[in-house]
C-alpha cells in the first residue's frame, strides 16, 4: 500500500484501552471515550500518563487513515510517521473538543488558563515541479521565546509587583472632550508595564532580558512539501510561533502558492497540456517526445490511421500528478491538440485536383456549370471578428451620444397662453 515493507506489531493495545473490540464503529469509540476521559482527566485526580494513552488511543482510532494504518502495521508503524501520524495533538486538546471548555461545571482546567497565542501564517510559492516531485525547503524562522534566564519571569527574583500606573489592571482610561458636554472615554494599555499589570524594579531586572521576559531566536526549519500537495494546502509546524507567559504559543502555518507553469496546468491531480500538429501531421500520423515535469520524456504517437480534428483532446492514465500520500496513483495527462492549417496559396490547382482525388468526396449535390451561370458572384474578405465586434461596440456609443447631443440643442418653444375672445 506504501511502497515499503514493515514489520508486523502490537494493534490491539489501543482498542484494549477504549475497551472496544476491533470492529467498533465511529460512535462506539466516541462513547467509549466520552465515558472514560471524565473519570481519567487529571483535573478529577485521574492518572495524567493513563489519560494521554486514552486520548491517543481515541485519536488514532478516531481517524480512518491512521486506523487501517494500525491495523496493518500497528504502533511502530504510525510511530514511524506513516500516513502523518506522527502529528499528534494534545489530549487536552482532544478532551475539549469532545466536552467544550466548560467540561466540569464551567471551571476551566488547569491548561485553560492559558491564553492561545496567534498563529503565524506565511506564503510559500512554489513551482509544478516541486509538488511534482516533492521536496525540502530549508526557511529561516525569527520569534520570541520565554528569556532562558529568567524562564519567563523577568526578574531575577523570579518575583514582580504590581503596576501602580494602572493599578495592576494592564490598562489605564483616559477621557477628552468631544463637544460642550460630551465628553469621550478611551481605553489603551498602560504604557509603564505595557499591558502586563506588573513592575519589576530597575535592581531586580533580568540582565538578559531587561524585564522583558522574552528574548529573540532565530532557527532553520526543514518544510517538507510532499509529493501531489495542493496549490493552498497548509503545513503546519505546531507551537512554533512567538512564546510569551501565560500563553500556549501559537502554529506557524506555510500556505502553499502554485507559481504559475509554462507549459503544463493543472487541475486537481490532472495535467494538460497544449500541443500544435501541422495538417500533415494530423491527416497521416504523428510522433513527438514530451519533456515531463521529473525530466522524462515519454514518446507520445497516433495510432495508424487516426486523424486528429481541431481543439481534440486525448489522455494518457498515469501521467498526471501524483496523489498526495499515495504517490503511486497519478492522475491522467490530457493533450489539447491545435491543428495549423498551411497559408492560402499552397496548393496549385495541379495540387489541389490531386488531393480531391486522395480525400472524400465534397459532401452534398454540387451545383452545374448552368447553375453556376446564372448565380451572382461574391468576394470572401478575411475578418477580424474581435476587431469587428470592437468597431460596432464604439460606433453604437458614439451613435448615442450623438443622439443625446441633438436633444440637448433641440429648441425649447415658449409657452404661451391664448386670449378668448
Amino acid at each position: 500500500m506504501f511502497g515499503c515493507t514493515h514489520m508486523r506489531s502490537d494493534n490491539t493495545k489501543y482498542y484494549e484501552i477504549l475497551g472496544v473490540s476491533k470492529s467498533a464503529s465511529q460512535e462506539e469509540l466516541r462513547k467509549a471515550y466520552h465515558n472514560d476521559a471524565r473519570k481519567k482527566h487529571p483535573d478529577k485526580g485521574g492518572d495524567p500518563e493513563k489519560f494521554k494513552e486514552l486520548s491517543q488511543a481515541y485519536e488514532v482510532l478516531s481517524d480512518p487513515e491512521k486506523r487501517e494504518i494500525y491495523d496493518e502495521y500497528g504502533e511502530d508503524a504510525l510511530k514511524e510517521g506513516m500516513g502523518g501520524a506522527s502529528d499528534s495533538h494534545s489530549p487536552f486538546d482532544i478532551f475539549e473538543q469532545i466536552f467544550g471548555g466548560g467540561a466540569f461545571g464551567g471551571g476551566a482546567s488547569s491548561r485553560g488558563r492559558k491564553q492561545q497565542g496567534e498563529d503565524v501564517i506565511h506564503s510559500l510559492k512554489v513551482s509544478l515541479e516541486d509538488l511534482y516531485n516533492g521536496t525540502t525547503k530549508k526557511l529561516s524562522l525569527s520569534r520570541n521565546v520565554l528569556c532562558p534566564k529568567c524562564k519567563g519571569k523577568g526578574s531575577k527574583s523570579g518575583k514582580s509587583g504590581r503596576c501602580y500606573g494602572c493599578q495592576g489592571t494592564g490598562m489605564k482610561v483616559s477621557t477628552r472632550q468631544i463637544a460642550p458636554g460630551m465628553i469621550q472615554q478611551m481605553q489603551h494599555p498602560c504604557p509603564q508595564c505595557r499591558g502586563s499589570g506588573e513592575s519589576i524594579s530597575e535592581r531586580d531586572k533580568c540582565p538578559q532580558c531587561k524585564g522583558k521576559k522574552v528574548a529573540h531566536e532565530k532557527k532553520v526549519v526543514e518544510l517538507h512539501v510532499e509529493k501531489g500537495m495542493q496549490n493552498n494546502q497548509r503545513i503546519v509546524f505546531r507551537g512554533e510561533a512567538d512564546e510569551a507567559p501565560d500563553t500556549i504559543p501559537g502554529d506557524v502555518v506555510f500556505v502553499l502558492h502554485q507559481k504559475e507553469h509554462p507549459k503544463f496546468k493543472r487541475k486537481f491531480d490532472d495535467l494538460y497540456v497544449e500541443h500544435s500538429l501541422s495538417l500533415t501531421e494530423a491527416l497521416c500520423g504523428f510522433q513527438f517526445s514530451l519533456t515531463h515535469l521529473d525530466g522524462r520524456q515519454p514518446l507520445i504517437k497516433s495510432n495508424p490511421g487516426e486523424i486528429i480534428k481541431p481543439d481534440q483532446y486525448k489522455a494518457i492514465n498515469d501521467e498526471g500528478m501524483p496523489h498526495h500520500q499515495r504517490p503511486f496513483i497519478k492522475g491522467r495527462l490530457f493533450i489539447h491538440f491545435n491543428v495549423v492549417f498551411p497559408e492560402s496559396g499552397f496548393l496549385s490547382p495541379e495540387k489541389c485536383r490531386d488531393l480531391e482525388a486522395v480525400l472524400p468526396r465534397k459532401p452534398g449535390k454540387q451545383p452545374s456549370d448552368n447553375e453556376v451561370d446564372e448565380c451572382e458572384e461574391t468576394t470572401l474578405h478575411d475578418v477580424d471578428m474581435e476587431e469587428e465586434m470592437r468597431r460596432k461596440e464604439q460606433q453604437r456609443q458614439y451613435e448615442t451620444y450623438d443622439d443625446e447631443d441633438d436633444d440637448d440643442d433641440e429648441p425649447t418653444m415658449p409657452h404661451r397662453a391664448c386670449n378668448q375672445q
